[in-house]
């Protein structure tokens, strides 16, 4: 054992940073020493948590075992692999043998002077072969807790001097694989946090102006009712309808109004995704799994561990890959591409399609256990042409969230411009209704509000639009007077009673907020009639 060697194995140990190349410098520098016919490093963990012991069901009842995790040495026998770590003395349990009494007493262990056929010796032939005459074992001790066992196998008689320079390496060894386990924990921490963010970015930049459920339809109602009643269970939830009428605002309403709050949501674009990249996409990859897998990656339902897992567009999900999620679904298991280790994950499950996943499963492009497992409780959403009672408020909202995400004026807006959007069909939903308003805003320059419309195909299929006033028909002074005061009544509604502000009834109706009050003042327009 060269005390000089074993500090310059100490300086390339410094330099490394993940766990598996500091486990490879120790062995590979002390294999490099004068003697030596083998290194080894058991550490203690979970057998659960050994890809060894779970590819050959080497599993037993024992939480925590010894586990070869580093080989090295120079063997007489050229054909020799000392580098393997699944043979015979892969694992052993706490306390058992010299290795396993090793940890559990927090003892080293010297024996010099070896002829071969000693009792304990579990190979005595190897023994002989290779001329061992030394077996020396140090405990890995950080701050009080055996982390493993390094071990030598030496040709030649190990000193105490040789032996107390080992055990200082242990130490410092014990220490380069603490802090390697810190580091790799963090880069993984760190990746993680890394996809949550991305995500999360995505996700605010997607909901950008639909933060909230506007609209007091009943058609809306029951749908707040139905995530009211499902938010606090762990039930799968299948959202559907039309495209545009907001799914994922659905979603996020469940999410937040769940235990599961204080964890992200994950959302998956079923339809974006390639065929090929749909397992690698939901379960992650390991290094090498494929061409372009440089690092290990969690999948998404990793990355929702304890939280909600939004799969929009779920119909988009191919066959093949349907099985393999159905399985996740039911059992809670998955394996990373590339990877043998069993990974377990607690997610709740929220999907949504503007498909009829019902005529999907007869045609036999849907499974239909996966279809009754995702449709636990269904939400469906209407479009917007069936509750049009609230395409004002929502006009109203993206008009001034508009306004003031481009620093304007909020432009005046007319009822005639209202009752224009509301005879309007909208095949586009809400999302078709925002764009046009935000066009318009831009458009308006901070002035009136004007919008212009393809024809509604309303008419086509037989929905009636809110009626036009006729140039030819004329009204008496007092219909006027009470069409005026309907018209401020139905504004005051719209605005809560407010006259004033950005969002208040003056600036619906295009008039100065003084002159709104004298005119509420003149035709006698009481609170009570606001609520009737």
């Amino acid at each position: 054992m060269d005390p000089r060697k074993l500090s310059q194995v100490m300086v390339s140990t410094a330099q490394q940073r993940g766990l598996d190349a500091v486990l490879r410098t120790i062995t590979d520098g002390i294999a490099q020493c004068p003697n030596t016919v083998l290194t080894r490093i058991w550490l203690a963990e979970s057998d659960s948590l050994c890809e060894v012991c779970r590819s050959r069901n080497d599993t037993s009842d024992i939480t925590r075992s010894l586990h070869l995790v580093a080989s090295a040495g120079v063997p007489h026998d050229p054909q020799a692999d000392y580098g393997r770590l699944d043979g015979a003395f892969h694992r052993f349990p706490m306390g058992e043998r010299k290795i396993g009494r090793v940890v559990s007493t927090g003892e080293p262990l010297r024996l010099a002077g070896l002829r071969g056929d000693e009792e304990w010796i579990a190979n005595p032939a190897w023994f002989a072969h290779e001329g061992v005459r030394t077996f020396a074992a140090q405990p890995l001790i950080f701050r009080d807790d055996v982390l493993g066992v390094l071990a030598l196998f030496d040709r030649g008689l190990l000193d105490e001097e040789a032996f107390e320079w080992l055990r200082i390496f242990a130490d410092y060894a014990a220490v380069s694989i603490a802090n390697a386990r810190a580091f790799d924990e963090i880069s993984l921490l760190r990746t993680r946090l890394e996809e949550e963010n991305l995500y999360l970015r995505e996700e605010v930049t997607a909901a950008l102006g639909m933060g909230e459920f506007v609209g007091e339809s009943q058609a809306l109602q029951h749908v707040l009712r139905q995530v009211q009643l499902v938010a606090p269970t762990d039930a799968a939830v299948l959202i559907t309808g039309e495209s545009g009428t907001g799914k994922e605002l659905v979603a996020r309403a469940i999410h937040d109004r769940s235990p599961r709050k204080d964890r992200p949501l994950i959302k998956v674009n079923c339809s974006a995704v390639p065929d090929a990249l749909f397992e690698s996409e939901f379960f992650g990859h390991v290094k090498g799994a494929f061409t372009g897998a440089l690092a290990d990656r969690p999948g998404r339902f990793e990355m929702a561990d304890r939280g909600t897992l939004f799969l929009d567009e779920i119909g988009e999900v191919p066959l093949a890959m349907q099985a393999k999620l159905l399985r996740v679904l039911q059992e809670g298991e998955f394996e990373r591409v590339g990877d043998t280790r069993t990974r377990t994950v607690d997610v709740r499950i929220v999907a949504a399609t503007n498909r009829d996943l019902k005529r999907e499963v007869e045609a036999g492009r849907f499974r239909e256990d996966l279809y009754y497992r995702l449709s636990v409780f269904p939400v469906h959403i209407p479009p917007l042409r069936e509750r049009r009672e609230d395409i004002p408020k929502l006009a109203l909202h993206f008009i001034t969230q508009s306004a003031r995400r481009m620093n304007r004026r909020v432009p005046r807006i007319t009822q005639a411009v209202l009752s224009q959007l509301a005879a309007h069909d909208w095949p586009g939903n809400v999302r078709e209704l925002q764009n046009v308003v935000e066009r318009a805003v831009i458009l308006s320059q901070g002035r009136s509000l004007h919008v212009h419309l393809q024809p509604s195909p309303s008419r086509e299929r037989g929905v009636p639009s809110l009626p036009t006033p006729s140039m030819a028909q004329l009204a008496t002074r007092e219909e006027l007077k009470r069409q005026e005061r309907e018209n401020i009544v139905q504004a005051l509604r719209l605005t809560k009673g407010k006259i004033f502000g950005l969002d208040g009834a003056a600036v619906l109706l295009g008039m100065k907020p003084t002159t709104l009050a004298s005119r509420i003042k003149a035709l006698g327009i009481k609170k009570s009639k606001l609520d009737s």
